[in-house]
């Protein structure tokens, strides 16, 4: 199993491929493969569970994937982390609040971390705009629902 250095190059090479300047992942599984990249990865024996592994990629600017790019990074990613699944999710296509909840996931690869910073600043400025009309919107379907 690729771990620690060796899988940070990994995915830079993959990054590189396929024109992505991000790579998260989130979940369920955010934590263990994260983990995966640290030096000490390497003394604990992986937990491999049957559940898929949500990862999130951001395009470089002005790159839209096709779908036949999305299945081919979705399976560089499968065989790079060797799992049996990955969800994917291309960042600036997302719902506001998917992308909340990915960015507080764990961040893989960056290729420029200032930009990196900015685009997180972005998405937690666009859900805090947007947050209002999300409770207005839960309170009518729970009030809908209690009727």
């Amino acid at each position: 199993m690729i771990q620690g250095e060796a899988l940070k190059h990994a995915l830079a090479r993959t990054a590189a491929a396929f024109r992505l300047v991000d790579i998260y992942v989130f979940g369920s599984r955010a934590k263990e493969i994260a983990h995966r990249l640290s030096a000490e990865a390497a003394s604990k024996p992986p937990f491999v569970p049957e559940s898929d592994v949500d990862i999130a990629v951001r395009p470089r600017f002005g790159v839209a994937l096709n779908p036949r790019e999305r299945v081919d990074v979705t399976i560089a990613l499968e065989d790079l982390l060797e799992v049996s699944r990955v969800d994917l999710v291309v960042l600036p296509e997302a719902d506001p609040f998917l992308a909340l909840d990915v960015i507080r996931g764990e961040l893989l690869y960056t290729a420029d971390p200032d930009d990196q910073a900015r685009y997180e600043l972005f998405v937690l400025r666009r859900a805090g705009d947007l947050m209002p009309w999300k409770k207005e919107r839960m309170r009518m379907i729970l009030e809908e629902g209690a009727r």
